[in-house]
């Protein structure tokens, strides 16, 4: 996940500072975008692999919230691919699940959350 991290915090087109891995120091009403591992799979041994991350993207204003998650789906599928980050390099990306309005009954806030892939080797 450190790898997909650094490559969305590189994207200018994203708000500094809002990209993250972990929750435990967001703080309640700042516009975050958390992305979490959720699953994959090895698709040839030692050849390539594909991770299922999970986003999303949370703000105390709806039309902020889902603009930016439809950014970062715009961003992951056309500029991932044949994009190193870290010690990944990303062959492709596939979408899993376009953003959905999700609002987040404790904090109140809106939320949009989308899935994709990424395939990947090591670089």
């Amino acid at each position: 996940m450190k790898a997909i991290v650094l490559f969305l915090r590189s994207l200018s087109e994203l708000p500094p500072g809002s990209v993250t891995g972990d929750m435990t120091t967001r703080e309640v009403g700042s516009t975050t975008i958390y992305v979490e591992h959720n699953g994959g799979f090895r698709m040839v041994r030692d050849c390539m692999d594909r991770i299922d991350v999970v986003y999303e993207v949370y703000s105390l204003d709806r039309e902020e919230a889902a603009e930016l998650a439809f950014l970062l789906r715009d961003l992951i599928l056309r500029r991932a691919p044949n994009t190193t980050s870290g010690d990944l390099f990303f062959l492709d990306t596939n979408e899993i699940s376009l953003p959905d309005y999700e609002p987040d009954a404790a904090s109140r806030e809106h939320v949009y959350c989308g899935e994709f892939s990424l395939f990947y080797v090591e670089a």
